[in-house]
């Protein structure tokens, strides 16, 4: 969990942005500077099986040339867009998750995966906060997962 934060919560920066959308969403370089900041990122994971791993919201965008072990680390989360991905993320042992507009989804490690605007746990990571909750509401969460994680980290 990053202990440096405003809100004493696990902040996930979303598609590895920092400060709001990003052209450099999703790829392996905004990755490494999430991590390096000590955040933990959600990233969007294709998987073909003729070239491996791709990063990309709406399709394979960033091939990441056999670089399995950035899904083994503990601070990635991995949204699985497509059955490929899920199924070799499980089989590699990565933490993920799938989902549409369902109101939470649960990820492989137990988290509920909750939609913007939901009701929320303590096992619950709060998707998008800036669109639907506040900061009364968000104490019920075990974490967030946000476009913005520069504003709540000190």
């Amino acid at each position: 969990m990053l202990q440096n934060n405003k809100m004493n919560k696990i902040i996930i920066a979303h598609r590895a942005n920092l400060n709001g959308p990003s052209d450099k969403e999703n790829t392996a370089e905004s990755v490494v500077v999430c991590l390096d900041k000590g955040l933990n990122v959600e990233i969007d994971v294709w998987y073909e099986s003729a070239t491996g791993f791709w990063l990309g919201h709406d399709k394979p965008m960033f091939n990441l040339y056999g670089s399995d072990e950035l899904f083994l680390m503990d601070e990635v989360w991995c949204h699985a867009k497509n059955l490929e991905a899920a199924l070799k993320l499980k089989e590699i042992g990565a933490h993920y998750f799938w989902h549409q507009e369902d109101d939470f989804t649960l990820t492989s490690k137990g988290y509920f995966w909750t939609y913007p605007g939901k009701k929320l746990s303590e096992n619950s990571i709060a998707v998008m906060p800036e669109l639907k909750y506040d900061e009364a509401t968000l104490h019920l969460a075990y974490g967030i997962c946000t476009d913005f994680p520069l504003r709540y980290i000190d």
